[in-house]
């Protein structure tokens, strides 16, 4: 008999896993459209995800215009600069060093901000919860149809210089999206098998 108090949940379709995982690729190159509501629906299914406290500690910066690359570009790796012009849009994916000033709206414990604030854990807190969540960004966007080229080859510092004066958020990864190009694909690259990377204990 089901338990009364657990609703009963259906896996989702084969297609659907192929598109979030199996058969999603991160791409080099990328092509239009990406609409202002693409990135509104990517946000509101990125925010449901699970973090630390509510804490949400991820913010956004979607780099749409030229000029607002041109400002992005003496940060990266020489890799990255066609990927980074070429694509529609470039979500620069950071963290708010003051995400513990929210968490008496967004947390049932009004003590949890002491939880953190002034605490040696204080921005690690914050680097997971945002990292979590730019994983979370990806697989929306890839939900809703879009593919993605997330990039860590650039100088956080000079990034964080340019966009982020006053210090409080700091950059984590960059996320091209668009529409991948399937032949500028290389030959898919391995994955470890359960048993050589798992153990049930």
């Amino acid at each position: 008999m089901q338990d009364g108090n657990a609703a009963a949940r259906e896996t989702v379709s084969e297609a659907a896993l192929d598109q979030l995982f199996r058969k999603a690729r991160s791409h080099m190159v990328l092509n239009p459209p990406v609409s202002d509501d693409d990135l509104h629906a990517i946000y509101d299914l990125t925010k449901w995800g699970p973090t630390t406290a509510n804490s949400q500690p991820q913010r956004i910066v979607f780099l749409r215009s030229e000029e607002a690359k041109q400002r992005l570009l003496p940060a990266l790796s020489a890799l990255n600069l066609k990927k980074t012009i070429g694509a529609p849009v470039i979500a620069l994916l950071a963290y708010d060093r003051r995400y513990f000033e929210h968490l008496p709206r967004m947390y049932h414990n009004p003590q949890a901000r002491t939880w953190y604030e002034g605490k040696p854990h204080e921005e690690a807190t914050a680097f997971r919860n945002a990292s979590l969540q730019g994983a979370y960004f990806m697989l929306a966007a890839r939900a809703l149809g879009l593919d993605v080229g997330p990039m860590s080859g650039f100088d956080n510092a000079k990034v964080d210089a340019e966009f982020f004066p006053d210090g409080q958020w700091k950059s984590n990864f960059l996320c091209a999206l668009g529409r991948g190009d399937q032949a500028a694909l290389p030959p898919r690259n391995d994955r470890f098998a359960f048993e050589e990377v798992c153990r049930i204990i």
